[in-house]
């Protein structure tokens, strides 16, 4: 039987692959989705990071959104374990 902290973390972990898919992708492919594997990756990471891009505007034209996003996940991770 898996735990609540086991499964916590495999959704952070999930979340965490699917964040670096996204940005791979937006540097190969550009910032809008055409892949399925990009727009997968889109669809599940957009929730989360459009609160802090709203927050935090991009700087010199670099999002950093997924960056604090990724820290929290870390953070999580860290907490449960």
């Amino acid at each position: 039987m898996i735990g609540p902290g086991t499964l916590i973390s495999i959704l952070c972990y999930a979340l965490l692959a699917a964040i670096l898919v996204r940005i791979v992708f937006s540097y190969v492919e550009g910032p809008f989705p055409k892949n399925t594997l990009h727009r997968l990756a889109f669809d599940l990471t957009e929730p989360f990071l459009r609160p802090i891009r709203n927050v935090l505007p991009p700087t010199a034209g670099f999002d950093f959104s997924p960056t604090i996003v990724m820290i929290v996940l870390f953070l999580i991770i860290s907490l449960v374990h």
